[in-house]
């Protein structure tokens, strides 16, 4: 009779961990390059400081979808490095990424099993609210009032790029091995 102990996993290959190594760091990494393309210098948007803030998308997928793909520190990590390239005070796109990472994770059963539209929805709401929170906290570490247009756009262009970026991150999460 056969035991009913489990099998120790076979060892597996150098090429096999590295592959599930970059299938595990491809989400971080496609978010780091989404936050990189959005600091290229791309014309009266980029210098009036409307441009979007594409990495909220891929927080937003990945942690509703992959959360093991998306942990905080991944976050965390990402809102620093949007700090350091907008020269942004230090810590507020971590706290904005942060906060929507948690929000997400409490409101994940639900909306994981809704269509794409409410889907979507509910990442413009969350993205409005949290652009709205990005914008008070840098008016008040400046000290002035920050202009609201470029942050509209930003908001803007930030949900109407989620359908596309979304696609992308579809294609990408089904050429990943479960997790």
């Amino acid at each position: 009779m056969a035991s009913p102990v489990a099998r120790p996993p076979q060892p597996r290959g150098l090429w096999a961990r590295l592959d599930q190594l970059a299938r595990a760091s491809a989400p971080a990494a496609l978010a780091v390059l989404l936050l990189l393309a959005t600091g290229l210098p791309l014309g009266s948007a980029a210098r009036e400081g409307g441009m979007p803030l594409t990495p909220l998308a891929a927080v937003f997928f990945w942690t509703l979808y992959r959360p093991g793909l998306m942990p905080p520190w991944v976050v965390f990590g990402l809102g620093v490095l949007a700090d350091l390239l907008s020269a942004a005070p230090l810590g507020v796109n971590a706290l904005i990424f942060l906060l929507l990472h948690g929000g997400v994770m409490t409101q994940r059963r639900a909306l994981a099993k809704q269509s794409f539209l409410i889907v979507w929805i509910g990442f413009a709401l969350f993205a409005a609210a949290l652009l709205t929170l990005n914008w008070g906290m840098r008016t008040l570490l400046s000290f002035t009032i920050q202009p609201v247009t470029p942050g509209l756009f930003e908001c803007g262009v930030t949900i109407a790029a989620y359908p596309l970026l979304a696609w992308l991150f579809v294609r990408l999460e089904r050429s990943l091995e479960p997790v």
